[in-house]
């Protein structure tokens, strides 16, 4: 490992051990996260659950933000191929890590997201933010009482959901997130590493499924 890989590798480290010692020992048990996770250089500890196989040799890691257009592009028309051919069929996995700074609302919606974790119900929230953005950044649609009725459409424990919203207990965690696109160089969402046995490799923008086939055909 090169010195810089090292330091980024003790920063990272230093980061996720603050983090972890500001989430109480039952907030990480109800979502159980793995502190130790990564994915080729990234750490992924303060992530999505992996949606997919865990055990798949590729992992796309995507940075996003839910009120980021071209992510509502990717998710509606690249994401399902790369679901039906590569994820379900065991061959990758995905993880989305949040990169929230496109508006005040941004921050907020991520950590209701990992607030629907709780009741075991992260990706279905997070597809229904993506199915349900609007065109203007900040506009109302994903503000408190808006994340909140998202939640309870979901049939979510409301009593719980609103109490961790609210709390903001995830607040964290999204900071975390997002400091770790910024390390690696991701400077707009969404974007992508494509984490194979042998490396990884970095893209920007809401590619086509062609792109990500060309990859994953030579990693999976």
């Amino acid at each position: 490992m090169n010195k810089k890989g090292l330091l980024i590798g003790i920063v990272s480290i230093a980061i996720i051990a603050g983090i972890a010692a500001s989430i109480s020992v039952s907030d990480s048990e109800s979502v159980n996260l793995d502190m130790e996770r990564t994915h080729g250089t990234i750490s992924t500890a303060m992530g999505s659950p992996i949606l997919g196989d865990p055990s798949a040799p590729v992992t796309i890691v995507e940075f996003g933000d839910y009120q980021c257009h071209q992510c509502y592009n990717w998710f509606h028309n690249t994401k399902p191929a790369i679901e039906s051919q590569y994820i379900q069929t065991g061959k990758a996995n995905l993880v989305f890590v949040d990169m929230a700074f496109l508006g005040n609302d941004s921050p907020r919606a991520a950590q209701a997201s990992y607030c629907a974790e709780d009741q075991e119900m992260y990706w279905e929230y997070h597809g229904l933010l993506y199915a349900s953005q609007e065109s203007k950044i900040d506009g109302g649609w994903a503000d408190s009482e808006r994340l909140k009725a998202f939640a309870f459409s979901l049939g979510l424990d409301m009593e719980l959901f609103e109490s961790c919203l609210d709390s903001g207990k995830y607040s964290k965690r999204v900071q975390y997130n997002t400091q770790e696109a910024r390390e690696h160089g991701v400077r707009g969402t969404p974007g992508f590493f494509i984490v194979g046995p042998d490396g990884q490799q970095q893209l920007a923008g809401a590619q086509p499924f062609s792109v990500f086939k060309q990859i994953l055909d030579t990693m999976a």
